[in-house]
């Protein structure tokens, strides 16, 4: 085997060649190179060894290059002098390590500290903002989740750290589910994603009249994003069984039209929410529960059917409300981020369907999408043209669900984040939802946008609004199933006060 020429061997004499003892001494080196791994080794033992006088174990020298070349082995000494090696002295590099552990540790210390403390101060109970009627009293008191302080998660307390980790880090269930296409009247499609669950477990756990939940996703989103599934395992948990709204060529459902969905189309959930009520006419209550801007869809409905509704109770989270509001909002600092990225993705559900559009007639503008930067630009080439808008401007003014508030007429609970980078604050329509009796307001400090890093199960758990959630439709459904049987006992018991009543006149 070949040696590197680090090693005390690698150096080979070919005689001395000596006419004299004062004679210049004419030497012939040949260095045999090797493996890189060998050489490094072979480095490493012979620095090590350098300072000692410990004997260096030579590794053998190939037999062929012994019989052709008779060597001998340099002194130590003739080595050194070759290849001179600085001693290092490892006790400043040591010092210095050490001094960066302490420095590291005492930094990450003061980051916890300042994390938990910052968690902490921003630890208080949820507003709650409701007309005190006695039925909302009742409800509300069966919900101990909005009772107790809404507590953060240190380092998750900055709403676009909250933002963006909680749609990173959260784990998504493994739910089977079971897709059902469903035609509309205009010859389009959606894709209804139910939970695939064992008919036996189905029967113990999810009866034919347990509650049904319509669940509305945010724009682009569907039933593979992880709050959705979580919303879904949550709910059978709580008895409830849930169903998945995945709009027009969201998670990959098919488009069969050249027409997406906007925030003001309530056609589509219409039709979903009347053919979910005829699969389960058993059911002792419709439910359904919207994020982002599926929230705003779901509350624009609501607005639209008043008291002919067939839902029961709603659920609104992270709502826009007020679209001119919250779109100006993403065109400043950070949130930018979030509008560039929801335009790539509705650029990409464009994509995969852009030959439906190929060939339509001006206002439609179908090859200015690819070069939309923001969700402004897209919907003044595709979406408002499709619903009959003039200008993007006016679509966001009669799209906003700020619009249906007076005209809910279910109990509905409504959840907002104050620091919600995407549906602000400012959208919020405080005023027309306290005025709403049917309406219930929920708001926090912290929580970013479809966040809500807290409770047992943070980070990689269900978001704290699925508890809230569940408790509060429970809670309802709890109070109008009495109602029902209070009024039905009390119809019955007219009619039999008419009967006697009749019985007498009649004797």
């Amino acid at each position: 085997m070949a040696h590197s020429m680090f090693d005390e061997t690698s150096c080979i004499r070919q005689g001395s060649h000596l006419s004299g003892a004062d004679r210049p001494v004419r030497r012939k080196f040949t260095v045999i190179t090797v493996q890189p791994r060998a050489a490094l080794t072979a480095a490493r033992n012979c620095i090590q060894r350098l300072g000692s006088h410990l004997p260096v174990k030579a590794p053998p020298i190939a037999p062929r290059l012994q019989e052709r070349v008779p060597s001998t082995v340099l002194p130590r000494a003739n080595i050194i002098s070759s290849f001179p090696v600085l001693a290092l002295d490892m006790a400043p590099a040591l010092a210095v390590a050490k001094l960066l552990a302490v420095v590291m540790a005492l930094g990450t210390g003061v980051l916890g500290t300042v994390a938990w403390l910052d968690a902490k101060r921003k630890t208080q109970k949820p507003g709650l903002q409701y007309e005190a009627s006695e039925f909302n009293k009742r409800v509300l008191s069966a919900c101990p989740s909005l009772h107790v302080p809404y507590e953060p998660l240190p380092f998750f307390t900055n709403p676009h750290v909250e933002t963006i980790l909680a749609a990173k880090t959260r784990v998504k269930p493994q739910l089977r589910l079971r897709r059902e296409i469903l035609r509309t009247a205009d010859g389009g499609c959606v894709a209804l994603d139910w939970e695939y669950i064992d008919q036996e477990v189905e029967q113990k756990s999810l009866p034919e009249d347990a509650p049904v939940l319509v669940l509305l996703p945010g724009l682009t989103g569907g039933s593979g994003d992880s709050y959705i599934l979580h919303a879904m395992q949550s709910a059978r948990q709580a008895g409830i069984r849930a169903v998945v709204f995945n709009s027009r060529g969201t998670a990959d459902s098919p488009v069969l039209t050249p027409q997406f969905y906007s925030a003001s189309y309530t056609g589509d959930t219409r039709a979903v929410i009347a053919h979910v009520g005829r699969c389960y006419p058993q059911s002792r209550a419709l439910l359904a529960a919207g994020w982002s801007l599926g929230a705003n869809i779901l509350l624009r409905y609501l607005g639209e059917e008043g008291a002919a509704t067939p839902l029961r109770a709603a659920v609104s989270m992270c709502n826009p409300f007020n679209l001119s509001v919250s779109n100006q909002g993403l065109t400043q600092g950070f949130n930018r981020i979030y509008d560039l990225n929801l335009a790539r993705s509705l650029q990409r559900i464009f994509t995969k369907h852009a030959l439906l559009w190929r060939g339509m007639p001006p206002p439609f503008r179908p090859e200015d999408v690819p070069l939309a930067s923001t969700i402004r630009e897209f919907d003044d080439c595709i979406t408002i043209h499709s619903f009959g808008w003039r200008t993007v401007d006016e679509y966001y003014r009669g799209s906003s669900s700020s619009l249906s508030v007076p005209h809910i007429a279910i109990p509905t609970l409504c959840i907002q984040a104050l620091d919600d980078p995407i549906a602000p604050k400012e959208a919020t329509p405080f005023e027309a939802l306290s005025e709403n009796p049917n309406c219930t307001l929920v708001t926090t400090l912290t929580g970013g946008h479809l966040g809500w890093v807290a409770g047992p199960d943070a980070p990689f758990g269900a978001p704290w609004t699925d508890k809230v959630m569940f408790e509060w439709l429970n809670s309802v459904v709890s109070e109008l199933m009495q109602a029902d049987l209070q009024a039905t006992h009390g119809s019955q018991m007219v009619n039999v006060m008419d009967v006697t009543a009749h019985a007498k006149m009649t004797a």
